[in-house]
């Protein structure tokens, strides 16, 4: 009876012991404590709070010595971890390196802090990010991303990997052969273009194992996403269709389109045939048994191409079949679409026919992305979208530039715009749509904070604030450093194309023309800007030097140690305008001599830059290499993704006569040394022998020798370092010494 009694009162016992608030345990906000902060995230107390109005929020409080943090969702659990290191620890976590230099004894709140969101949609991610940056993370790289994701609030991620898997799923059940597939999926760094149906078979085939792995990664990625209260978007049929589909259906509307960057234009079936809604409907259905659903659809049609037909019936008919091939299998389907096109095809999208299109999809089942809110909103020449509802977004980068950039005035400008008119209307949401992202950590951390306190504030304090987060300092000199990066680097909307990583060419610079992708400005050779950027040179240089007089308290932080690199890389690469025009006007007076101190001088500083470069693993050519063969399981397909790899950031188009040469050109360690500076010397040889010679230079037969080399380059199997080959304090010393004096403006 005794024994009965004690295994009795030890059940109980145990039951209200499990009963009890068991702090971070199995709990996915939990879990990303432990993964950030290790032991110290035992500090804190994670409780679910009701939401009064639906809307996201978060409560800090202390119980005793603990830090209790409460959230609606498990997302917003972890938003409020992260609002407590900012704002109690002085505390960063970013995109590359985190400083959680957290005090001994934590800071306790003297009274409960609750703040929620107006926003329902916290957006991030490009097509394009997936290609420029993304295409050879595993699930490691994709952990910390969506950490990162969850501490900043965002909710509603892109998530289309693993596509080619539901396609061969679709279309081996309409008849089309793996053979075809072949020649219909791209390369790996490809894929973003083929979803969005720009091209077909490039750097293809793409091996079976490649498929089955993405399906895993994607199952990872979509099974933390959701475990946090993310809706990750998913993807919908947009009418892109292998050719080998007409010989099958030879009775479907099946048209190829105009040439996208003078690559063969891919096929559409058209939206009013039957066979579309059969084809979404399909997909939906594959996708979903594959990786479930959120309810949310990308399906981006015509992103750089216009439709057949301006008719307004047509296209109302048209958005009406590619939302019911999505609601035929799901009927609480919303569709993702992004507003690019409404700036980029101006000129065909009219009144007319934008409430056309929008009309054919039923109100509130379409979600607007208008991605250049920082430069050229759309929502303001589209009458809100023609009343569906719509996310205010910055892109801030172009095919991964390798720079500093983003103009977080004009970012804060044009959302309180957007904010005031529409926060009553349909603005649902803030986001982040950049083409690449890792080098301006500071873009992402500020829309972001939007999220939670749209209301205007001061932006000098807000990056005073943040300069003193990142690097756990109040060292003037560091607080400095970012005012004069806010004044410089940080008051351009984007960079300009950059004439020192394209195909070498004479360029004397007085001037420019405005470009619709790049948005380049008037820029010219002054005595008072010998520079000629969209940028106070000047201004970065002080921000350099203010950078590098922290070094001795701040040299071990990595984030410092990340941003140091950063800023002499740039400051380095502001020379490049100046020294190519002063090869120019030499080769114009034929003086070589001159010619020979301008060669001179572009060498040194592509070794620097090389150098410098090679000071950050986040700037090494040998990372991302060694990344995309990773992927490989046997010697050829390490190659190929080698290949692949190699390929879409120099030359884009894997053959020698491609047109998106340098597109997506890198400012990389490596890089640096193998590729721009071969072409310079090439180059370099060919004027002088002209000037020698007294014959202009033959264009023609440079561009073939280069592109030859070029082309030769993606081929190379060369192993190249992943890790830093030198100390970035040592070399941003030696390279204040020896240009600090090009810097100095003239009184």
């Amino acid at each position: 009876m005794k024994n009965n009694i004690l295994i009795i009162l030890i059940f109980f016992s145990q039951l209200f012991f499990l009963s009890c608030d068991t702090g971070n345990k199995s709990t996915p906000a939990g879990d990303l404590a432990k993964r950030l902060l290790n032991e110290r995230a035992d500090n804190f107390i994670f409780e679910t709070i009701e939401s009064a109005d639906g809307s996201d929020v978060f409560e800090i409080e202390a119980k005793g010595e603990k830090i209790v943090i409460g959230g609606n969702k498990e997302l917003t659990k972890a938003t409020g971890l992260n609002y407590y290191l900012e704002n109690f620890c002085k505390c960063q976590v970013s995109l590359n390196y985190n400083q959680l230099n957290l005090p001994e004894k934590l800071p306790l709140p003297t009274e409960k802090i609750r703040i929620k969101t107006p926003f329902e949609y916290r957006y991030i991610f490009n097509y394009c990010t997936f290609g420029y940056t993304m295409p050879w993370w595993n699930f490691d790289c994709w952990e910390k991303m969506i950490d990162y994701m969850a501490l900043k609030g965002i909710n509603m991620p892109l998530a289309i990997i693993g596509q080619e898997a539901v396609w061969t799923e679709v279309y081996k059940e309409l008849g089309v052969n793996r053979e075809d597939l072949d020649s219909f999926f791209v390369g790996p760094a490809h894929l973003p273009w083929g979803w969005m149906g720009n091209i077909d078979g490039v750097a293809g085939p793409l091996p079976q194992s490649w498929i089955d792995k993405r399906i895993l990664l994607q199952k990872q990625i979509l099974e933390r996403q959701r475990s946090l209260g993310m809706t990750p978007v998913l993807q919908a049929f947009t009418g892109h269709v292998p050719k080998e589909l007409k010989q099958i259906y030879p009775d479907a509307k099946i048209m190829q389109i105009d040439s996208w960057a003078g690559i063969p234009g891919t096929y559409f079936l058209d939206p009013s045939d039957p066979l579309f809604t059969k084809i979404g409907s399909l997909f939906i259905k594959k996708q979903t048994e594959l990786f479930g659903t959120d309810h949310l659809y990308d399906a981006d049609c015509f992103i750089e191409v216009d439709p057949p037909s301006k008719d307004p019936e047509f296209l109302e008919k048209t958005s009406r079949a590619i939302y019911e091939s999505m609601a035929s299998v799901d009927k609480d389907a919303k569709w993702i679409l992004q507003g690019w096109f409404f700036y980029f095809r101006q000129g065909f999208w009219q009144k007319e026919q934008g409430e056309a299109f929008f009309r054919g999809i039923p109100k509130d089942k379409a979600i607007v992305i208008d991605l250049y809110g920082e430069k050229n909103p759309t929502w303001d020449k589209t009458d809100s979208f023609y009343g569906q509802p719509w996310i205010w977004c910055v892109i801030c980068n172009e095919d991964q530039k390798v720079n500093m950039s983003g103009h977080l005035h004009a970012m804060q400008e044009q959302f309180d715009r957007a904010w005031q008119s529409e926060k009553d209307n349909n603005l649902k949401g803030i986001g982040v749509i950049p083409e690449g992202i890792g080098y301006n950590p500071v873009v992402q951390d500020y829309i972001f904070s939007k999220a939670w306190k749209p209301e205007s504030g001061d932006l000098n304090k807000w990056v005073e604030d943040y300069a003193a987060r990142r690097y756990s300092t109040q060292n003037p000199q560091a607080l400095k450093a970012w005012d004069h990066l806010l004044k410089s680097v940080y008051s351009r909307t984007r960079t300009m194309w950059s004439p020192f990583i394209t195909t070498p060419q004479m360029v004397k610079f007085s001037g420019s023309k405005e470009d619709i992708r790049h948005n380049r400005v008037e820029f010219a050779i002054t005595e008072e800007d010998p520079f000629a950027w969209d940028f106070n040179v000047y201004e970065l240089a002080e921000a350099a030097k203010c950078l590098l007089d922290c070094a001795d308290e701040l040299k071990d932080v990595s984030t410092y140690r990340f941003d140091l690199t950063n800023v002499y890389r740039e400051l380095l690469h502001a020379l490049t305008h100046k020294y190519i025009h002063e090869l120019s006007v030499a080769y114009d007076k034929k003086d070589l001599n001159s010619l020979q101190k301008a060669r001179e001088q572009i060498l040194k500083l592509i070794d620097d830059l090389d150098t410098v470069t090679g000071c950050d693993a986040n700037f090494m050519l040998g990372k991302w290499l060694n990344e995309a063969t990773g992927w490989g399981d046997t010697p050829d397909e390490k190659a190929y993704y080698n290949r692949n790899a190699r390929t879409i950031i120099t030359i884009w188009q894997p053959w020698e006569d491609g047109d998106l040469r340098d597109y997506a050109g890198r400012l990389w360690n490596g890089l640096l040394k193998d590729y721009y500076r071969p072409r310079w010397v090439l180059y370099m040889d060919m004027i002088e022998e002209s000037i020698k010679a007294n014959k202009p230079l033959d264009r023609k037969v440079f561009d073939k020798q280069v592109r030859k080399m070029d082309f030769q380059w993606t081929l190379d199997q060369k192993k190249y370092p992943d890790q830093p080959t030198g100390d970035i304090v040592k070399e941003a010393n030696r390279i204040w010494k020896e240009y600090s004096s090009v810097y100095t403006k003239s009184k």
